[in-house]
């Protein structure tokens, strides 16, 4: 069984990493927070130990170790954790800036830093690749990734209005959500480098500091196109959202609703529903399939240096904006 640590329980996906590390058969063996209290309230409501420091966290040798919190404090626990060697998941936002993630990618060189873009899980990617082995995709014509949320006060709800803030959280929308879509267009395209076609935000209806609405276009070096849309702009606070994955190849067209999931092939002329993956449930598979390389020795799905490539992607179509 692995023993796995979470430190920067104060983040809004901490419960969603417990639960997703219990639903993976691991143990917690460590929680930590910079607020004492935090922590030992999160130890208290969920049964597991809680840890007065980030040396005690490390001293446990956890298997495992999620470093969430402000992205103005993360890098310290970052490094702290690479440097006694820790394998870990690198909860986003981890940084202010792009700037501030290339000292860690650095000293990560070698080791395994996974970064939770769970959406990567979703059904369509194995299909993908199948249908790539099978010869049966052919190009990516074009490629679309939206995710909307509820507005922007459920973060203040949640207790981490540093979201809001563009000084710590980095940017608004594009940056906390749209990083998702940023990252399925640059796997699509086999991370080469993508030229930002168009850049549009908006923050109009809340009167935040940080955009509530964001869509970019992007061209890969093949010509396939991706649109990425990322929001706080869903009129409800219930979880779910707008959420669309949809990815259109010579062959095949792929759209992934959450809740549904289908692919069509030409080929054949069928059309297909796969087992769809809830949003909800994706923490789940990104830890499954996180522990299971971990265990194997190859590199997480989505590491550190796809992280660095998709903030610095982010940065360059804020520029196409400023």
């Amino acid at each position: 069984m692995a023993r796995m640590a979470l430190a920067g329980v104060g983040h809004w996906h901490a419960g969603m990493h417990l639960e997703a590390a219990r639903s993976a058969g691991a143990e917690v063996v460590a929680a930590w927070d910079p607020e004492p209290d935090v922590a030992a309230g999160f130890a208290a409501a969920h049964g597991v130990p809680h840890h007065l420091s980030v040396a005690a966290v490390i001293a446990a040798k956890p298997d495992l170790t999620v470093v969430m919190g402000r992205p103005d404090q993360v890098p310290a626990l970052a490094l702290a954790c690479i440097e006694a060697g820790l394998p870990i998941v690198l909860e986003k936002p981890a940084v202010v800036s792009t700037a501030a993630l290339e000292p860690l990618v650095e000293a990560a060189l070698g080791l395994f830093v996974a970064v939770p873009l769970p959406n990567r899980c979703g059904p369509i990617w194995a299909e993908i690749e199948a249908l790539k082995a099978a010869g049966r995709l052919g190009p990516v014509s074009h490629a679309q990734f939206r995710i909307v949320n509820g507005p922007p006060e459920r973060y203040r709800l949640d207790g981490v209005p540093w979201v809001l803030d563009p000084a710590i959280g980095g940017g608004g929308a594009l940056r906390n959500l749209g990083i998702h879509g940023i990252d399925a267009a640059l796997a699509l395209a086999g991370g080469a480098d993508l030229t930002i076609v168009s850049a549009a935000v908006d923050r109009r209806l809340y009167g935040e500091a940080v955009e509530e609405y964001a869509i970019v276009t992007l061209r890969a070096p093949d010509g396939m196109i991706a649109t990425v849309e990322a929001g706080y702009t869903y009129a409800s606070m219930a979880p779910g959202g707008d959420f669309e994955w949809r990815v259109s190849a010579r062959n095949a067209t792929l759209i992934d609703r959450g809740d549904a999931c289908r692919v069509a092939t030409l080929d054949d002329g069928q059309v297909r529903d796969l087992a769809p993956i809830p949003p909800a449930d994706r923490y789940k598979a990104f830890m499954a399939d996180t522990l299971d390389r971990l265990a194997r020795g190859t590199a997480p799905s989505v590491g550190i240096g796809d992280y660095l490539q998709a903030m610095r992607l982010i940065d360059r179509a804020y520029q196409e904006v400023a």
